[in-house]
């Protein structure tokens, strides 16, 4: 079982958020109700997405809409800055992120750097629904590693070490296979060895707690999806497996793929290869299951992670929903609507909202910003 290790209590509330240079925004300013749902309204392309965008950012370091992070800096711009006032135990605590155009970041908690996405993670921790969360079930195998691993950050700081210490190996590895230029000499083999060892070591724990996670999340998921398309424990059940990238053990693999690493110039096994199987009444979800059962499938994988999660910081995470209802019909909106929780939410929509959400405040963006 994936354990809370050390975290800190998880009463954390967004009240201020500001944006220098994001997007189409010069500058702007968000005021949030510390509970609730705060729903930001306006034509599309106003920005509503954006003030989600730069939350999820601060928590993650990462944007959920595009792998490019720089594209978030204002056009004809050097730097963005992401400024965040929040409460933790009504005590102040305050994020602020610079990020470059050309790419890089840094992050200050309370004044100080970040070394940790687990700390951003702490800091901010939020779960992010969006119309592409179709591609968790769609789309290749890194966004559903990618969704465990932020459940992961959140939950267990040795398994969050562990998911830094293998990015930091794969990139080292990466780069010296390419240096390598097709051709293994004695010092490129020597240098390996060293990077193999500790892949072994953070790679084999990443998938060990991958591995946990998945089947403690599993009643949670299949409970969701269940009550998300109306059908009963004997219906349509979902069932989730975890797919390592190896076959036995993890330092037998890499040595035997050396050679093959080597001429390609990147590494073709290890964690950053593992696969999550999604399975619904028997049939391959991402290959036989239609849409409507897809998004259902998706919205589910993100529900039961948050419920998750909820339970084991003994508090929730910042919801941010970006125009979700747009894609679903009128039942699995009321379904979603009854299914979550209670707490701190941020809410993009350009449909009706189902009944069932409270609403703490209606803000038009077009009245907190200033555009270029």
């Amino acid at each position: 079982m994936v354990a809370v290790t050390s975290l800190p209590d998880a009463g954390i509330r967004l009240q201020r958020l500001e944006l220098h240079d994001v997007r189409l925004f010069v500058e702007a300013a968000l005021e949030v109700p510390l509970d609730g749902t705060t729903v930001l309204t306006g034509p599309n392309g106003s920005g509503k997405t954006t003030f989600l965008e730069a939350v999820a950012f601060l928590g993650s370091q990462r944007s959920f809409r595009t792998t490019v992070r720089e594209a978030m800096v204002r056009n004809g711009t050097e730097r963005a800055i992401l400024r965040a006032d929040l409460e933790h135990e009504q005590r102040p605590l305050l994020i602020e992120s610079e990020l470059l155009a050309k790419g890089a970041a840094r992050t200050l908690v309370n004044h100080r750097m970040a070394r940790r996405r687990g700390e951003l993670a702490d800091a901010v921790p939020v779960t992010a629904f969006s119309p592409d969360d179709l591609g968790l079930v769609q789309g290749p195998p890194v966004r559903r590693r990618e969704l465990l691993d932020a459940a992961l950050r959140l939950l267990d700081h040795r398994a969050a070490a562990h998911l830094d210490a293998m990015d930091r190996v794969l990139r080292q590895r990466s780069a010296l296979l390419r240096q390598a230029g097709a051709r293994l000499s004695g010092e490129i083999a020597s240098t390996l060895d060293v990077w193999d060892a500790r892949l072994v070591v953070s790679g084999q724990s990443v998938s060990d707690a991958r591995r946990e996670l998945l089947a403690d999340v599993q009643p949670a998921v299949e409970a969701a999806y269940e009550q998300l398309v109306g059908v009963s424990a004997g219906g349509a059940g979902v069932s989730m497996g975890y797919v390592p990238g190896w076959e036995g053990e993890l330092a037998d693999a890499l040595g035997a793929s050396r050679q093959d690493d080597v001429r390609r110039a990147t590494s073709t096994v290890g964690p950053h290869r593992d696969e999550v199987s999604l399975v619904i009444g028997g049939r391959d979800a991402r290959a036989r299951a239609s849409q409507g059962e897809q998004r259902s499938l998706a919205l589910a994988l993100r529900l039961g992670l948050h419920h998750l999660v909820t339970e084991r910081r003994g508090g929730a995470p910042l919801l941010l929903l970006d125009d979700v209802f747009s894609e679903l019909d009128p039942d699995r909106s009321r379904a979603l609507a009854r299914l979550l929780p209670v707490g701190q939410a941020l809410l993009t929509t350009a449909a009706p909202l189902p009944e069932g959400i409270e609403v703490s405040a209606v803000v038009d963006v077009r009245t907190v910003g200033r555009r270029a």
